[in-house]
Order: structure tokens, then sequence, then C-alpha cells
């Protein structure tokens, strides 16, 4: 007959797991009042500037926090065809989309060679992707300036597609590097036992293992191209080609004292939309991408 003993937790144990547990809830209960208020933060001038863009700029200044008594709805057509927003809207739907599948194409295919890949050059290949990080965008811009109206791009929507693709690629290439250096090799070398090439590896096995990583990046790309406004600024001064930032700066500047501001909150909600559309679409890969990362 054998006795079973069992153990008993020291007071000492039970103390410091009562200490962790509420460490644990103070530390969340802080972390979600914080993320509260950054709610409200985000939220609140989102909702008023909402609320503004159907009213009338009289109502806007008698009674800013109030419902609209009348909904002026007009206010997004005159911000659409008056401002010439929808032109400016398209602009930009056409600049941003062609740069953003130009950049994930070509970041992915060199954040991919780069990590799987190792031959002369590779190192300094990738610390220069690094390098055009660090640079600042404002001091390449009289350089762009030059190249492009040498080039005879100046003042064109293509070469603000080319400007955006080279400003976006440098951070594409170090975002999707380590997503391309986790990837199992055993994986890309059964696929080339099968019979498949290096581009087919690439495009049906291995880019598609990397999806939480490229709808990441590319709502970053978005946030960043979408918002863009030094660059087109220097380089795109053709108002037929204006982006919208350059369109709701012209509209809000040619108005001078008599600025119809609901118009102009129109404005800024047309800009706004296609952003929140865009994270709604690619949410859950975007919180993939984030477990994946904290796996790593």
């Amino acid at each position: 007959m054998t006795l079973k003993v069992t153990k008993k937790p020291s007071h000492d144990h039970v103390e410091r797991k009562a200490l962790d547990s509420n460490g644990d809830k103070t530390v969340a209960g802080v972390s979600h009042v914080m993320l509260s208020l950054w709610a409200l933060l985000v939220l609140i001038p989102l909702a008023w500037t909402l609320m503004s863009s159907f009213k009338k700029t009289s109502e806007i200044f008698a009674s800013p926090f109030s419902l609209p008594a009348d909904w002026q709805f007009q206010n997004y057509v005159e911000a659409w065809q008056t401002a010439g927003i929808g032109k400016y809207f398209f602009n930009t739907v056409i600049v941003v989309g062609f740069a953003l599948v130009i950049v994930m194409v070509l970041g992915a295919m060199c954040a991919y060679v780069l990590a799987r890949y190792v031959f002369p050059g590779s190192r300094a290949i990738y610390i220069l992707m690094l390098a055009g990080l660090t640079f600042p965008v404002f001091l390449a811009i009289v350089p762009l300036f030059f190249i492009l109206k040498n080039i005879g791009l100046l003042n064109t929507l293509p070469g603000l597609i080319i400007v955006y693709v080279a400003f976006a690629l440098p951070f594409t290439v170090f975002f999707l590097f380590s997503f391309f250096k986790a990837l199992p090799s055993e994986i890309a070398e059964a696929a080339q036992i099968d019979g498949a090439g290096e581009w087919r590896t690439f495009f049906q096995v291995m880019l598609p293992m990397a999806k939480p990583g490229l709808a990441s990046v590319a709502i970053f790309n978005f946030l960043g191209l979408w918002n863009q406004y030094l660059i087109p600024v220097a380089i795109n001064t053709n108002r037929d080609n204006y982006v919208l930032s350059q369109g709701i700066a012209a509209y809000a500047g040619q108005m001078g004292y008599a600025v119809n501001f609901g118009a102009l909150f129109a404005a800024a909600i047309i800009v706004v939309v296609p952003v929140l559309i865009m994270y709604i679409l690619f949410q859950r890969q975007l919180q993939g991408s984030v477990s994946a990362g904290t796996m790593k």
C-alpha cells in the first residue's frame, strides 16, 4: 500500500499568485481606460465633422455641437461637383491604386529574394533599402522635380505614380522581409520537387502564405499614399491632375473669407471614407498579422 502525499502550496506562493493576479487586473483596467480615452479622442472629432458636413456655415457657428436643423445634403453635391472633389477623387484612386499594386508586387518579390537567397551584394541591397527609410522626403523634392522634368513626366499622373512607388518601396521590403524569412524552406523545396519553377513557387505557394503581412503593409501604404501632400504639391502643379489633398487645400484657399464650411467638412468626409472602408475590408488580415508577429 502506497500513500500519495500532496504538497500544499506555501503561503508565500499563494500571496505571490494573488499579487500577480491583482497586477494583471490593474494593468488591464488602466489599458482599457487609456484605449477608451484614445477612442474618444478619435471618434468625437470625426463625429463632429460628419455632423457639421450636413449644416450651413451659419448654423455651424451658431450651434456647433447640435444636430442639424435641416440636413444639407447639398453640401456633398457642392463638394463633389462645384469644388471638383469628384475629379480629384478619381485622380487619387488612379494614382494610389496603380502605385499600390506596383509597389506590392515589386516589394514582395524583392523581399522574397533578399530573405530566401544569399548572393553577392544581397546584404548591401537590404541595407540600402533600410537607408531609404531614414532619408527625409523633402530633401529629395528638388532632385525629383528635375528628374521628372527631364524625362517629361512632371505634372503627370504617371510621374506621380512612379514617385509614390519609390517612396513606399523601402518600407514594403523592410516589412515583408521578416515574413518571408520566417516561412519554412521545406514547403518551397517540396514545390520544386513537384516540378514548380521559381515563379510558380513564389506566386502560388510562398506569396499566399505571407497574406497577413501583405494585408498589413497594403493598409500602411494606402494610408501613407492616400494622405500624401508634400510630394504632389511639389511635382504635380497641373490643376487637372490634382489629388484629393491638393484639391481640398485649393478649395479652401480659393474661397477667401466666404468659406462654405459645410461643403469643406463634406469634402473631408469624402477623403476619410475610403480609408475606413479599406481598414474594414482588411481588418481580419491585419489582426492575423499582428498575432503572427507576436508568436514569432
